[in-house]
């Protein structure tokens, strides 16, 4: 039984954020300027983006489910009524507390909603793809008829000033090796806002484009590699992870920067490409007969443009160059939103006026955490 993703939208709040506004957005570490605010947004090449958060008052305009919402509320406009919904699949990295779970909270935001099941993803930048893949399954096998499935994050809460101590910043030799600031500042200036909701149905709409699901894999190297994008925790020179209820008590743990998202930047450095191309778009390519030439268009979510060439040259090496032309990218204007960012990509592709019936379009996510690499693959019709 074949699926369909019917129609996206995508949610970025407020106004966007330009690179000369984001520490005043944001607030200055121990109120110092960054010194390395310049080196990183040179190297990840972002311009603009968004953040749910007042930049008078420091205070947020909207929780993580709130984002959700509207993009549902604008998805469901365009489409069918909410009370239509028998399925609802949230994915986030940055929920709004532990306890509920993120998907239950969206489903709250939606009063004029009916009872339906609800899922919740989480992880990284995966947890959008395990949200539709959830969706896609349920509708392909006829346990739903129709279901949303969300991506979102509410990270610009982990960013702010207040939450660090400035213990954690790695600043020396950015200049030489830019990967070396990734731990704190790199994320800081990196990281921003946004939710993006996708309609899965069994039928393609007639009069419009849908893009049918192909297939959606997912692969985790978290047997062999560890932890390297982190929160709420430290990492230990063994590699392990040592959690904030670990600590003595909580004062050690925010005076430490236990709670901020940290990345493990050598590692990173040391390790993606080999996860996102050897590992993981090469034995699906096998494992599905792709090959670069039944792809129409490339969708690469990569954290920065530092990695841009590192990716399209080990494509290259391993015989499966997809040229320039053939990528889209919107993250120099939309910012690094994590596990929004492929289906705010996604959205704005679908919209453009760029595709044609027969087109393919093969996105890549790849998240650090613990290093899985997932790739959806998709057909307009």
């Amino acid at each position: 039984m074949n699926v369909f993703i019917t129609d996206i939208t995508a949610f970025l709040p407020n106004h966007p954020v330009t690179n000369d506004e984001m520490e005043q957005v944001l607030g200055m570490v121990n109120d110092l300027p960054s010194r390395t605010k310049k080196i990183i947004l040179r190297n990840n090449g972002i311009q603009q983006r968004y953040y749910a958060s007042d930049p008078a008052t420091g205070k947020s305009t909207h929780t993580n489910a709130g984002l959700v919402a509207c993009a549902i509320r604008s998805l469901c406009q365009a489409t069918l009524d909410l009370s239509d919904i028998e399925l609802l699949s949230c994915g986030t990295s940055t929920p709004d507390q532990i306890l509920p779970g993120h998907g239950v909270m969206v489903h709250g935001e939606l009063i004029e909603s009916k009872a339906m099941e609800v899922v919740t993803t989480s992880g990284v930048c995966l947890a959008g793809v395990s949200a539709l893949k959830y969706v896609c399954m349920a509708v392909a096998s006829g346990c739903s008829k129709n279901g949303i499935a969300t991506s979102s994050e509410l990270v610009s809460s982990f960013l702010k000033g207040k939450m660090f101590t400035g213990n954690a910043s790695n600043e020396h030799n950015i200049e030489q090796q830019p990967h070396l600031g990734f731990q704190a500042d790199f994320l800081r200036w990196m990281l921003s806002d946004g939710a993006a909701a996708c309609l899965v149905e069994p039928q393609a709409k007639s009069g419009q484009l849908n893009l049918q699901v192909e297939w959606i894999d997912i692969l985790s190297q978290a047997h062999h590699l560890e932890p390297c994008m982190y929160a709420g925790c430290i990492k230990q020179e063994d590699g392990s992870l040592q959690g904030w209820r670990e600590c003595d008590d909580l004062a050690k743990a925010v005076q430490i920067d236990m709670f901020p998202i940290k990345q493990d930047a050598k590692l990173l450095n040391n390790t993606i490409i080999d996860v996102i191309i050897n590992e993981t778009l090469i034995p699906l390519s096998r494992k599905h007969q792709l090959s670069a030439d039944a792809v129409t268009w490339f969708l690469p979510h990569y954290s920065s443009e530092y990695f841009r060439d590192k990716v399209f040259q080990r494509m290259a090496e391993l015989d499966f160059t997809i040229p320039y032309e053939r990528w889209f990218t919107n993250l120099t204007m939309k910012g690094n939103t994590g596990s929004a960012s492929i289906f705010i990509m996604l959205e704005e592709l679908l919209h453009s006026g760029k595709l044609q019936q027969g087109d393919t379009i093969l996105c890549m996510v790849p998240e650090s955490g613990r290093f899985s690499c997932g790739y959806m693959y998709f057909t307009v019709v």
